[in-house]
């Protein structure tokens, strides 16, 4: 049942009950807490999926399909039984371990030979003062180290900023767990094109639209992974029907898509789409509750009635 629903239900008991003013008192405090809950939970989830504050420490300079040289993770990262201790950021929404990559269209990464993960491939631009240069670095999550690439409020090509998205790639230490693991977290605030013009897209929607995902370049099973989605147009979108924002994968923050790196293969679990959190679910059952109560006390003066 929709909190909306629940809400209604709350204050339509709250008016029926005024011959019983415990109920309603009832019945219209847990209408206004849930009130409460559901738009600030609903706030808080979108505002937590991005880790602000961090990886900042170096900029990579407005650009076009540019790349940084190879740059120190700060822990060692075992990628489908690789080891790398640096990689390549791109800043057409990815990273790589083997080499810088300028390719703006979004190619398949269940067939690339490339070894990639990648947020948000696409047309990315920020020549224009519009949009904000793409950030990284080394920070420290909960406890652990870590290494970030910040797309904030970033443009498309060709230099257009009418349009601005923004999202994170985070990759956290987990050796606590085994030599080599990892996490791998993909973190999105805002989706508003898709697309490059150079790339198919008008205005930054439609063509060869963005791909979400990962692949160790060699296309053996279980080695690459797109998120549902990739280059559909207008999926991921905000509003969209996989809009990224508003999804998320392991995690309990929309807009967060977590994957473990364990002994060198990535667990993939399944995409989750936003719930109601427990203490919601909790107080829609003293919603029902309520509801049945009011009902109960209808059926006795019916009872008495006759």
């Amino acid at each position: 049942m929709a909190v909306s629903t629940l809400i209604k239900k709350l204050l339509n008991t709250c008016t029926k009950a005024k011959y019983k003013p415990s109920l309603r008192k009832a019945s219209l405090g847990l209408a206004t807490v849930l009130t409460v809950l559901s738009v600030s939970s609903v706030q808080a989830a979108y505002a937590a999926a991005i880790r602000t504050g961090l990886f900042d420490a170096n900029t990579l300079a407005r650009n076009d399909d540019g790349s940084t040289g190879l740059v120190d993770l700060g822990f060692t990262a075992d990628f489908f039984g690789l080891n790398f201790t640096q990689l390549y950021v791109n800043n057409n929404g990815n990273v790589t371990f083997d080499f810088p990559l300028s390719s703006f269209t979004p190619f398949d990464l269940t067939s690339t030979g490339q070894q990639i993960i990648a947020p948000f491939f696409a047309d990315v631009d920020t020549r224009n003062l519009g949009s904000n240069e793409v950030t990284y670095g080394t920070g420290v999550v909960d406890g652990r180290n870590a290494f970030g690439v910040n797309w904030i409020d970033v443009g498309y090509f060709p230099s257009a900023a009418d349009r601005l998205n923004s999202f994170q790639l985070v990759l956290i230490d987990r050796s606590d767990t085994g030599a080599g693991n990892f996490d791998i977290e993909f973190n999105y605030d805002q989706i508003e094109w898709e697309t490059g013009g150079a790339s198919g897209g008008t205005d930054g929607l439609g063509g060869n639209s963005a791909r979400v995902g990962f692949s160790n370049g060699t296309g053996a099973p279980g080695t690459f992974f797109e998120l549902a989605g990739s280059a559909v147009n207008g999926a991921f979108l905000d509003g969209g029907p996989n809009s990224l924002v508003s999804n998320r994968l392991n995690s309990t923050v929309d807009g967060r898509y977590l994957f473990t790196a364990r002994n060198g293969t990535i667990i993939i679990p399944p995409t989750q789409v936003p719930e109601p959190t427990t203490m919601l679910g909790l107080l829609a059952f003293g919603a029902i509750g309520a509801t049945t109560a009011l009902k109960r006390n209808q059926q006795q003066k019916a009872v008495a009635k006759v």
